[in-house]
């Protein structure tokens, strides 16, 4: 693995951060206060590549490496984490899961569009009942001819409020546990399925975020992702993907509310000089700074890992582990730095203090992250 980014990875890196800079930072205060959702970012960030980042040209990608997803995603972060996470699931999980087991007339109008940016994307993974133990999700599909009937309720769902189309995951064979869980692809504005309540959250307020209700809901066989009872392996093998995204996503609010705390540090005087001068302040600021640096490291070598086509699921799980714990410590001690006025919310390192705790819940929780690593490890991975 090299450290040193490459040509084509700077010049994204540079180009993601003066669109942040320009187009996203601007708003997101006002996303977070009023919950919009950003469909107008999206589509300027769509005309950069970033809403089909590693996707192959051919399919409306931008073609780039997982090291540049891992960048862009950390950069929009840095300026919303709410953006940030609906580009993570766009591209990781509902672009990757139509790549890697779609077939070539599912890649046409499931992928191509969506890639491209011109419709949005959702995973439907997680229900009210099953959030870590996803083989007990209830949701169920029974075979009628060419057709799947859908029914239950799916929860959490990243811009499931907006989306043209989820990859739902149902239960065709329930007897048969987690091998009787089949993968579709369900289009916004099929007879009985409706997003259900917005869930009201600690953070990430501008995500669309709700319940899909599935009632008799008729999907086309053909909208089914692999084989029938392969819906398991589809799920945990997009994910692995996933939280590469969420790790760099965790890395770009850490990175934010370390540069405000710095920023803030340098310009607050207290006892006659900066408080960037006491000890405990600078010894907060170097853990916050060698922190982050870690995450990042460890969340590009899965990435990199990922490019080389080898399995990278402990990678992918000790980044998203790490960078997400990182994240909420970062944000406390950015807060504890700002003191009272990091308590308001006209100081941005409130709202990454909020945003920053549910990168330990969603897409797998930090415990099962630790299970992932533990098994690899006893394994002698």
């Amino acid at each position: 693995m090299d450290l040193e980014l490459t040509a084509e990875q700077k010049l994204l890196q540079r180009n993601v951060r003066e669109f942040a800079e320009a187009e996203v930072k601007p708003v997101a205060k006002e996303l977070d206060e009023t919950g919009r959702y950003p469909r107008d970012i999206l589509q300027k960030a769509a005309a950069l590549g970033l809403t089909g980042i590693t996707v192959p040209e051919r399919y409306g990608g931008a073609g780039m490496d997982h090291i540049c997803y891992a960048i862009a995603i950390e950069e929009i972060a840095r300026a919303c984490a709410s953006t940030a996470v609906i580009l993570s699931v766009q591209n990781s999980l509902y672009c990757g899961a139509l790549e890697h087991f779609g077939t070539e007339e599912q890649k046409q109008k499931f992928l191509v569009p969506f890639a491209r940016g011109e419709k949005i994307g959702s995973y439907a993974l997680t229900e009210p009942q099953a959030g870590s133990n996803a083989a007990a999700l209830t949701t169920k599909a029974v075979r009628r001819g060419d057709r799947y009937v859908v029914n239950g309720t799916k929860a959490w769902i990243t811009s499931g409020g907006v989306a043209d189309a989820a990859v739902v995951f149902v239960n065709t064979q329930p007897e048969k546990g987690e091998k009787g869980i089949t993968a579709l692809v369900i289009e916004k504005g099929t007879t009985g399925f409706a997003a259900g309540k917005e869930e009201k959250k600690l953070g990430i307020h501008a995500t669309a975020c709700c319940e899909l209700v599935f009632t008799d809901c008729e999907v086309p066989a053909a909208n089914r992702l692999g084989s029938e009872g392969e819906g398991y392996k589809v799920a945990l093998a997009t994910l692995d993907g996933g939280r590469i995204g969420i790790a760099s996503q965790a890395i770009g609010i850490a990175q934010d509310a370390f540069d405000a705390a710095l920023a803030y540090a340098r310009a607050r005087q207290a006892f006659g000089r900066p408080v960037a001068e006491f000890q405990a302040i600078q010894f907060m600021l170097s853990d916050m700074a060698t922190e982050i640096d870690a995450a990042r490291l460890l969340a590009r070598r899965a990435a990199w890992k990922q490019d080389s086509g080898a399995r990278f699921s402990m990678e992918a799980a000790m980044a998203k582990l790490f960078a997400s714990e990182m994240a909420t410590r970062v944000a406390h001690h950015a807060m504890q730095i700002h003191g009272a006025n990091g308590y308001s919310r006209e100081y941005p390192v409130e709202r990454a203090y909020r945003d920053a705790r549910v990168t330990e819940i969603y897409e797998g929780t930090s415990e099962i992250q630790r299970l992932i690593i533990a098994s690899w490890a006893l394994k002698g991975s």
